[in-house]
């Protein structure tokens, strides 16, 4: 290795066929396999990563990364999986179990928590809430998603392929979203709820 990283436990951390930059620290628990690490890259305990590149003063917490490209920047994990043909571009921030698949991430995309992004192209800046789902496959193809730059897709939001969301589009939280938006199009899509008055003492009773 021409560039040695700072490994803080040794005897638990393996490496095999890898490149690294300057200044890179691996802690313990971790597993890297034909992979090439960006300087000043910071990776956790708990990561396994493979085929992939990690970009220049990222850091990877506690996560899978197979055969993807990790761009500047990144604030990957903790638990997130980056499955084949991910690639996130600069500054972007994917939290506590986000799994993308087959999708481009581009600057400044966050996605938090608990979200799937597959098959998907997401604009600069755009911002996916907790529990978004994009619906990739109908039980017979996967299809595709496009969604636009300075978007908002809210919590528990289903982007069902194939679809294009246009440039500063907000879709709001719970909408099952089918169609495709122009640009700063207001998207909701709500069940109103029926309220029972006081029929939830009945419904205890009778259980």
């Amino acid at each position: 290795m021409k560039n040695k990283p700072k490994l803080l436990d040794r005897k638990s951390v393996h490496i095999y066929n890898c490149v690294f930059g300057k200044d890179v620290v691996i802690h313990g628990n971790v597993q890297l396999t034909n992979c090439e690490i960006g300087d000043g890259v910071h990776i956790f305990s708990g990561c396994e990563i493979y085929d992939s590149m990690i970009g220049s003063g990222s850091t990877v917490k506690c996560s899978i990364i197979e055969k993807s490209i990790i761009g500047k920047n990144n604030q990957i994990g903790p638990f997130t999986h980056l499955r084949p043909n991910s690639k996130t571009c600069d500054n972007v921030k994917l939290g506590n179990f986000v799994e993308v698949k087959n999708s481009i991430l581009h600057d400044g995309v966050k996605a938090n928590h608990l979200a799937y992004i597959g098959d998907c192209e997401i604009g600069e800046n755009t911002n996916i809430g907790c529990g978004a789902i994009f619906v990739n496959y109908n039980g017979k193809i996967k299809q595709k998603c496009k969604v636009g730059k300075n978007c908002f897709i809210g919590s528990n939001v289903n982007v069902i392929a194939p679809i294009e969301i246009a440039d500063g589009s907000y879709i709001c939280a719970g909408t099952t979203i089918t169609e495709d938006t122009k640009p700063d199009d207001f998207v909701i899509g709500r069940v109103v709820p029926s309220v029972k008055p006081e029929r939830a003492k009945k419904y205890r009773k009778e259980n």
